[in-house]
């Protein structure tokens, strides 16, 4: 026998473990780990941005007109009153407004914040501010709150997450003019992803569960209903009030159209479908209940989803009243 110079007695040296040997890529913790995390392109995130920076100049267009008779010094909504009705956790910077010309600066601010939001100038820093502001300016009158305010402090929180501004920005204009390569993939944008995805579903599984209680969502009256508020945009229902059948249609539609979309998130055989029909039916929707920002809001969820994420490996893709009350009415 010849033995090795470097191992006496002719023994082979024992393997050594390679990187990711014994590794599970198929295993639950391996999967979550992928759902979450996983490196994704983040130009969803900038149409996603961008869509939202419009709503919340929307929203912040329809405070502007009465925001000194709600949150003036002598306004109808005084800070003690506010302060009752908001969580016990809640605060707002807008509390420190008590002035006239202290309200207006406040709000000044947060058009700006969402302005450079919509534009992408200092992204990061101008989502977090926006996220605060508009979230101070909601606990300065929880009991104006309607449910596009509501999912508008959801998607800024989301997006606050992820690198919105990596795309269709001006932060990305500046980059390219100072010669820094275009960002790649990032796990931040993949988690922002993912709790638009999850929040998407939650908030949809959320009003069907809520509609469901009553008993025109089960007698197919309900369309009828949303179409007899002072606020919805058309005339429907006199075409309701014509024919039982088209009424009942509606109002099934609707909540089979939220149940497809709560679920059919979750399926890569049915995401893509299922997300490029809400950008479609949300808006509708909204329509018919009087609430057009509403369900401009929820077809904003729907953008990322809308589109094949190449980035996303086999083994993640299986995982992943539609208004709340609104107490008074501010809008004209």
């Amino acid at each position: 026998m010849i033995e090795s110079p470097s191992h006496p007695g002719g023994h082979s040296p024992p393997a050594r473990p390679t990187a990711g040997a014994g590794r599970d890529d198929r295993g639950l913790g391996a999967a979550w780990l992928r759902f979450w995390f996983e490196p994704a392109n983040p130009r969803p995130l900038a149409l996603v941005r961008i869509l939202t920076g419009i709503l919340g100049l929307l929203l912040l267009w329809s405070y502007a007109s009465d925001l000194q008779a709600w949150f003036g010094p002598d306004g109808m909504v005084p800070e003690q009153v506010a302060a009752a009705w908001r969580p016990r956790w809640g605060v707002s910077l807008y509390d420190r407004a008590t002035t006239s010309a202290a309200l207006q600066g406040i709000f000044s601010v947060t058009v700006a914040a969402f302005v450079a939001l919509l534009l992408g100038l200092g992204t990061r820093l101008a989502t977090v501010a926006a996220a605060i502001l508009w979230a101070s300016l909601l606990h300065r009158g929880p009991m104006l709150a309607g449910p596009a305010d509501d999912c508008l402090a959801v998607l800024l929180w989301c997006l606050a997450v992820g690198p919105s501004g990596h795309n269709l920005s001006i932060d990305r204009w500046l980059a390219a003019r100072a010669g820094r390569p275009p960002p790649g993939s990032s796990s931040w944008a993949r988690v922002s992803l993912r709790l638009l995805q999850v929040h998407a579903s939650a908030i949809t599984l959320a009003a069907i569960l809520a509609q469901l209680k009553g008993d025109a969502w089960w007698n197919g009256t309900a369309a009828w209903w949303l179409a007899a508020r002072a606020a919805a945009v058309g005339d429907a229902a006199g075409l309701y009030a014509r024919s039982e059948y088209l009424m009942n249609l509606v109002t099934h539609a609707i909540v089979a159209f939220e149940i497809l979309f709560a679920v059919g998130l979750w399926f890569a055989a049915t995401r893509q479908t299922v997300a490029r029909m809400a950008l479609v039916a949300w808006p509708a929707i909204g329509m018919l209940a009087g609430e057009p920002l509403w369900g401009f809001a929820m077809a904003i969820f729907a953008v990322p989803l809308a589109r094949v994420d190449r980035s996303e490996s086999p083994g993640t893709r299986g995982m992943g009243s539609p208004s709340r009350t609104v107490r008074v009415t501010r809008r004209r």
